[in-house]
């Protein structure tokens, strides 16, 4: 990992997450139950996230075929950038444990950290270049404002390079995150570690 972020209350930082609700114990866990956390993530029997949602397997189902298509479908939108999205939209929801993941995955594929500093400490300022400072301010209006999403928002993302593949991609990947944001911050809360 890069060097150690903490800004705001955010970090860049393994974090856990624990359950305000009770959560399937994977050891008595219905088939359908196993095979929705198999499909979900390659952790989700470990995870108290993935565990209370399999209560729900059909709707767990479809969370996750949705959020790994948009996450990590190839073409359009490079990954990245995909997770500069939702780390902007974390970051303005106030997710922490939202924005440490993708902060350590767009480090991991951007080959860099000095972005997810940015975001942290001020988002509306973040990016190191036009295109990143292009995919944040877009993030940004489609969290906090996104009925008045126009045709000018879209021309700013074209203007820095951004092709139509790439433009839905990086809608798909900041909106999923109005849901991924919402269960993470009101079903539990981030575990930092002891040390």
């Amino acid at each position: 990992m890069s060097a150690v972020i903490k800004s705001h209350g955010f970090t860049n930082e393994t974090l856990d997450w624990k359950a305000w609700l009770d959560v399937v114990d994977a050891g008595t866990a219905t088939p359908e139950q196993i095979a929705v956390l198999e499909l979900s993530h390659p952790k989700a029997k470990e995870s108290d996230y993935y565990l209370l949602l399999a209560h729900q397997p059909a709707i767990l189902k479809q969370r996750s075929e949705a959020y790994n298509a948009i996450m990590y479908a190839p073409g359009g939108l490079a990954r990245a950038d995909r997770e500069l999205g939702a780390l902007t939209v974390s970051r303005i929801n106030g997710c922490v444990y939202c924005a440490s993941v993708h902060a350590q995955r767009y480090e991991q594929l951007a080959k860099q950290n000095a972005t997810v500093a940015q975001v942290f400490d001020d988002p509306r300022t973040a990016g190191a270049t036009e295109r990143e400072q292009a995919i944040a301010q877009f993030s940004i209006r489609l969290t906090e404002a996104p009925d008045r999403i126009g045709p000018g928002d879209i021309q700013a993302l074209k203007n820095v390079g951004m092709n139509d593949a790439e433009i839905l991609d990086l809608l798909h990947a900041a909106s999923i995150f109005a849901w991924a944001n919402r269960l993470m911050l009101n079903l539990g809360e981030p575990v930092f570690s002891a040390a």
